[in-house]
């Protein structure tokens, strides 16, 4: 199963700067692929999927100013986006009731205070330093400590006036050998944390 640790990196961090800047320049390539996109469905009625915006852009300042597999990472997502949106369309066709109003095309990330999320795939993380028990990312000072091994990526997650460095994992499920005839529901709420039903 994948499990995910998780290490708050607060303005007074030191890493914070650092990480910024990289969530800055994710977003610039973020917008500017979204633009491509966008540009293209709307005048020529045409969507330029992950292999085709990577192809352009591979050669491009915002792309290369990332390592090209958290470049290629950004670039998955806004695809995952705009699937997203295509689904939603065609949800809305046939059941428009069901939404506030027409989905809209995937936006633009503020200028000036946007930020955008970060994958690095193991390709892109230190195994050497990781051996020694520290996730290093590639081209970057980032080092946290963790004692996990089997790690599947690291993830930068932009929150207001913070991040979270989010390191997933591999762990073997342990047999806890468990009566399967029990069973437990909990629903997170609103008013109250939660609510929790069980068949016993």
């Amino acid at each position: 199963m994948r499990l995910v640790e998780k290490h708050n990196i607060s303005k007074e961090h030191e890493f914070y700067q650092e990480i910024d800047k990289l969530s800055f320049l994710s977003k610039n390539l973020y917008n500017h692929a979204n633009y491509i996109v966008r540009q293209s469905f709307i005048f020529e009625n045409k969507y330029l999927n992950y292999n085709e915006i990577q192809k352009r852009l591979q050669t491009n300042l915002d792309y290369k100013a990332l390592p090209a597999k958290v470049s290629q990472q950004v670039l998955m997502l806004l695809d995952k986006n705009w699937k997203s949106f295509f689904v939603a369309i065609k949800d809305y066709s046939k059941h428009p009731h069901k939404y506030w109003g027409r989905p809209k095309l995937p936006r633009y990330k503020n200028k000036l205070q946007g930020r955008n999320l970060l994958i690095y795939t193991k390709q892109a993380i230190s195994q050497r330093e990781l051996r020694k028990g520290i996730v290093k990312l590639s081209g970057t000072h980032i080092q946290i400590k963790t004692n996990q091994q089997s790690i599947q990526q690291v993830r930068i997650v932009p929150k207001t006036n913070e991040y979270f460095i989010e390191i997933v994992y591999e762990k073997a499920e342990e047999n806890l050998n468990l009566n399967k005839d029990n069973f437990i529901s909990i629903d997170i709420g609103l008013n109250n944390l939660a609510t929790i039903t069980s068949n016993k």
